[in-house]
């Protein structure tokens, strides 16, 4: 991995827009109607716009999508073999801590199981799968005044257990 403040060879001196953001993902799923159970049924997102079984388009608070989810390549596939390249998970920033714990509460009450939790000192962060087996991060955000610093002023971000049922316990 290149020191955070050294470019790698080849890389552009000019630093990306600190406005930049990524705006939406595109799954490529088994089936339509499975996945939207899970995004939209279990964690709650709304559906933007459908294409029969083809494709759909979810979103919260109204933004044209945040998610696209597709069969275009993908309908009745299997999920990629372990040891292949592809996404490792899909994170999805909740605003708040009592947001992230409404979202547990939902994982809870749907059955689903998770992969991880972990306090990273900058955020706190649930790991699962989706139907597809597609990875999903589902965190929330300390405020950058509460993130952790080495001596040296750079980030010292960590990896301890999520106390769930602390989390479980926010309103």
């Amino acid at each position: 991995m290149t020191d955070p403040v050294t470019q790698p060879p080849g890389a552009s001196a000019t630093a990306i827009d600190p406005g930049t953001r990524i705006g939406h993902v595109h799954l490529k799923v088994a089936e339509i109607d499975r996945a939207l159970d899970f995004y939209c049924g279990v964690l709650g997102f709304a559906v933007m716009q459908r294409f029969g079984t083809q494709a759909a388009f979810i979103s919260a608070g109204g933004y044209h999508h945040h998610i696209g989810l597709n069969t275009w390549d993908s309908a009745g596939g299997r999920p990629p073999a372990p040891g292949t390249t592809g996404l490792f998970h899909l994170a999805i920033l909740y605003p708040t801590r009592a947001a992230l714990a409404d979202a547990l509460r939902r994982l809870d009450a749907a059955g689903i199981a998770l992969d991880g939790a972990s306090d990273h000192g900058v955020s706190q962060a649930l790991y699962l799968r989706d139907p597809d087996q597609n990875g999903v991060e589902l965190y929330w955000d300390r405020p950058p005044a509460e993130w952790p610093h080495a001596a040296a002023g750079t980030l010292a971000m960590v990896n301890q257990p999520l106390d769930l049922e602390a989390l479980r316990g926010v309103v």
